[in-house]
């Protein structure tokens, strides 16, 4: 059996990949594991359950809490809530487990599940790796230890969950938002009641697009993955910024007054200036991963703060952080991680963060994202090549060296194995779009020379 968990969970087309009898039996394993690691010593175990409103999160949520009751875990079902307040409910009631059912910003027909720890972090690998062989052992045939009686796991409603994550958010912002005009894109997704309760709780004037999930219409043609809405809907009622989310709403992408796009490393700068101004930007230090723009970087250098780059994915940026008591990292995507408020991305505390710091310093946002100059980047996949030889072809390395070369410190070569498909990415930065273009065409030649 290849490996079910990824970066990101468990994820698969529900009803096909991602059964019901594989989200039960995920679930059972889980408990089972966490039992085994002593995480439910001396005391009766409790889960927090949450999903994003696809259609399948009703009969995957539905198999989840009977497998978790069955092995004798108690439920508290939270509903439809983004997966950062599933993560901060884990933590703040104390549960042994959090379940997260959402396959973030991937069309409808897709889901998965998130598990999180004791805290609400993301199991640590060799917990997942464990999980898997026990489903797999007790898949095959091996019966299960079941509780009876008063063993099995009660399952209960916590519609209060919704309050405590918003009242959470509201609490770490620096200021209110008075004054200001936000349109919010909530991808038809699972933050579609708690960001804008959470925008007018703290006082700003909120439009909203992308706020009638109806089980289908999740990411479709709207949310960060797709902004035309949003830039259109800024420039019509005259915002001041509009906010964009993914279907979980772990991610944050931002339009400025005039509808122009503001990325991850666009909003992480920002956020490092206030955080340094308010003294929590621990060790000046800002975490991203290897595919931030470099002029994210140069921005940071010249801001005389210091840059830790990661492998590419938000679970790798906090493990760092974590390691090295980081504040603040996140991804070009709109993955942000303020670790002092939150174990994993919160697109709603990241957009909340950005317009207070707007709010704060009467700027505009065009304003405060000129800090940095985003280069062109240029990013070619090139497909059914040996991926296993990036790294090794003498051929591929001097056609490197020779780009480096001519692009000189205002410009960057990436080459990156697909960690999913027999294709390698060819990522170029430069000064000039044409100058990004051209060496990026050369190096995918090279590539399919040296490793087709």
């Amino acid at each position: 059996m290849g490996r079910l968990f990824g970066t990101d969970g468990v994820r698969g087309v529900a009803n096909a990949d991602l059964t019901a009898e594989l989200a039960l039996g995920l679930s059972v394993a889980a408990a089972h594991v966490l039992a085994e690691a002593g995480t439910f010593e001396g005391h009766r175990p409790t889960a927090v359950v949450g999903r994003d409103p696809r259609a399948s999160g009703e009969f995957l949520e539905a198999a989840v809490v009977a497998g978790l009751a069955s092995a004798g875990v108690d439920v508290l079902r939270v509903g439809v809530l983004p997966t950062p307040a599933v993560a901060h409910l884990t933590g703040a009631l104390g549960a042994d487990l959090g379940v997260m059912l959402s396959a973030s910003h991937n069309a409808m027909p897709d889901n998965g599940i998130k598990f999180f720890a004791r805290g609400g972090h993301k199991l640590a690998d060799d917990l997942e790796d464990r999980i898997e062989s026990v489903y797999e052992e007790h898949r095959t045939g091996a019966p299960w230890q079941r509780p009876t009686g008063a063993g099995v796991g009660r399952v209960t409603t916590y519609d209060e969950g919704f309050d405590q994550y918003v009242a959470h958010l509201i609490g770490v912002l620096p200021g209110r938002l008075d004054g200001l005009k936000v349109v919010l894109d909530e991808a038809h997704g699972a933050a579609a009641r708690v960001s804008p309760e959470a925008f007018a709780r703290a006082g700003a004037e909120i439009i909203t697009i992308g706020a009638k999930p109806d089980g289908l219409n999740i990411n479709d043609g709207c949310g960060s993955t797709h902004l035309g809405l949003l830039k259109a809907a800024v420039v019509e009622h005259g915002a001041d910024l509009g906010i964009a989310h993914d279907g979980d709403a772990d991610r944050c992408l931002a339009v400025d007054h005039t509808g122009a796009e503001v990325d991850g490393d666009q909003i992480l700068a920002v956020l490092a200036l206030a955080l340094r101004e308010r003294g929590a930007l621990r060790q000046d230090t800002v975490v991203a991963t290897v595919m931030s723009n470099l002029g994210f970087k140069l921005a940071m250098e010249r801001e005389g703060l210091t840059l830790v780059q990661t492998a590419v994915g938000d679970r790798y940026v906090l493990e760092s952080m974590k390691e090295h008591g980081y504040a603040l990292g996140g991804e070009q995507s709109g993955h942000v991680i303020v670790l002092d408020h939150a174990t994993t991305g919160d697109g709603t505390l990241t957009g909340l963060l950005l317009a207070a710091r707007v709010a704060q310093t009467g700027k505009r946002l065009a304003e405060l994202v000129a800090v940095m100059e985003r280069l062109p980047q240029v990013l070619v996949n090139v497909p059914d090549v040996d991926k296993s030889r990036v790294r090794t072809s003498p051929e591929l390395s001097a056609a490197v060296a020779e780009a480096e070369r001519e692009l000189g410190s205002t410009g960057r070569v990436l080459l990156r194995p697909s960690g999913t498909e027999p294709l390698v990415r060819v990522m170029v930065e430069a000064a000039d779009i044409e100058q990004a273009r051209s060496v990026a065409g050369r190096l995918a030649d090279v590539v399919k020379s040296a490793l087709g």
